[in-house]
């Protein structure tokens, strides 16, 4: 019994570091073998979806921003989406254009932090960006500079880099004209470049041998890479509306985490954000773009979550590209919102965060008041595939000193950028006492 005990070990992580929220990981080895894995989210709940309920429509896009500070544009426009569906308008010329545009200044900015600040520090051996740059000051102030940019297109739509308040159920309340557009312009060509740079940077990183047979999932446009709409696709056979997500997708109870675990009802765990993406709308990117990322070795189908930050960072590209391409074509609308009638029923929206899908689902009553709210953020979708790449990770280096070994699950964690405070849902709790 004695020597029983003394091959088991234990590693715990009490908190994570360098992702956004509190989480940590609990990993138990007896042998060789490992025998338990869990993802923990242990961020408080925030009841959001308590909050929307009897509140207006048009205070949705507001409220749900606060739920996040890296992605509040993804909220207020999945929230804006499904209100619309909801309410039968659809937004569209120069409005829609400059909703995309937005987006394009929280993908820079989000995938900029982590990238930079977050993320590389793990290839270089630091324990965050402030040693790094210690040694490579130019490259994080490169990753500054395009983060900046990135807050700077959200400030100039929304209003404000943190929480925007510019935009509403059916456009923005202010509409911005082509010359306060072209402020960004220079400053997005600068942006572009750096971007490249960080291609061509996170190329040559020392990546591990590690892929698996992942189930992708993400919007898909007919002509765009996705941002607000599109059918939900998977390279497994999924194809549907995303009217028809509930359908699909179930959220499960963890006794041992704060956030609802998402799968799908077919087949269960499955990969959403950048890699997702990049695998099921390679033929969207720009050329620029897709010419950066086979320069870089990289092609779809990637399965190597580590390569992830080569993805954000064509991603950033794209963003960058896509910005100056809106900018090009933009003229001010006549209205800055369309104009409409709330009506009672439900409305589904799904756009893509940063991080991957973000689902909303609101019910309507006829005076335009929320019955009830549901959204799926995207870290409770990938929490399941976070938790099976580490059972199948870890055994290829048990031998690894402990630190060693929970220093690399950390990494292999960052490679979905979790935003755990967007994904705490409150978990139901049963005492039984004797």
């Amino acid at each position: 019994m004695k020597n029983d005990k003394a091959k088991i070990k234990t590693i715990k992580v009490d908190y994570l570091a360098r992702v956004e929220g509190e989480g940590a990981l609990y990993i138990k080895i007896k042998g060789h073998t490992v025998t338990d894995v869990k993802f923990k989210i242990f961020e408080p709940p925030r009841f959001f979806e308590a909050f929307l309920r009897g509140r207006s429509f048009c205070e949705a896009p507001d409220i749900t921003a606060r739920i996040c500070g890296i992605c509040p544009v993804a909220y207020q426009m999945s929230s804006s989406h499904a209100m619309e569906d909801a309410f039968g308008i659809r937004v569209d010329g120069q409005l829609r254009a400059l909703r995309r545009l937005l987006y394009c200044g929280e993908w820079i900015e989000s995938h900029a932090l982590h990238v930079y600040l977050l993320h590389a520090p793990d290839f270089f051996g630091y324990d965050d960006a402030i040693q790094m740059a210690k040694d490579y000051p130019d490259i994080v102030q490169r990753g500054l500079q395009l983060k900046k940019t990135g807050n700077e297109v959200v400030i100039l739509i929304g209003g404000r880099e943190i929480h925007p308040i510019n935009v509403r159920v059916g456009g923005f309340y202010k509409a911005l004209t082509k010359q306060e557009l072209n402020t960004l312009t220079e400053k997005l060509k600068r942006a572009r470049d750096i971007a490249l740079e960080a291609v061509r940077w996170t190329a040559e990183f020392d990546y591990p041998d590690f892929e698996q047979d992942y189930e992708f999932v993400s919007l898909r446009h007919p002509d765009e890479y996705p941002f607000n709409e599109g059918k939900l696709i998977s390279n497994k056979g999924l194809d549907i509306s995303v009217h028809e997500y509930d359908n699909h997708f179930i959220e499960e109870q963890v006794a041992y985490t704060n956030a609802l675990h998402s799968k799908l009802k077919e087949r269960g765990a499955y990969f959403v954000g950048p890699l997702a993406r990049f695998n099921l709308n390679f033929d969207r990117l720009s050329p620029l773009a897709k010419e950066a990322a086979h320069s870089a070795g990289l092609s779809p189908v990637c399965r190597n979550p580590f390569k992830s930050i080569i993805v954000r960072s064509v991603e950033m590209v794209y963003a960058c590209d896509e910005a100056l391409r809106i900018i090009g074509q933009y003229e001010k609308p006549e209205i800055p919102a369309i104009p409409f009638q709330p009506i009672a029923g439900t409305g589904y929206g799904c756009t893509e965060a940063p991080r991957g899908i973000l689902y909303h689902r609101y019910r309507i009553d006829d005076n335009g008041r929320i019955l009830d709210a549901k959204i799926v953020p995207p870290t409770s979708q990938n929490q399941k595939t976070i938790e099976n790449d580490l059972w199948q990770f870890i055994p290829k280096y048990l031998d690894l000193p402990s630190e060693k070994l929970k220093y690399d699950c950390e990494k292999a964690i960052r490679n979905y950028d979790p935003c755990i405070s967007c994904a705490t849902h409150f978990l139901k709790l049963t005492i039984d006492r004797e």
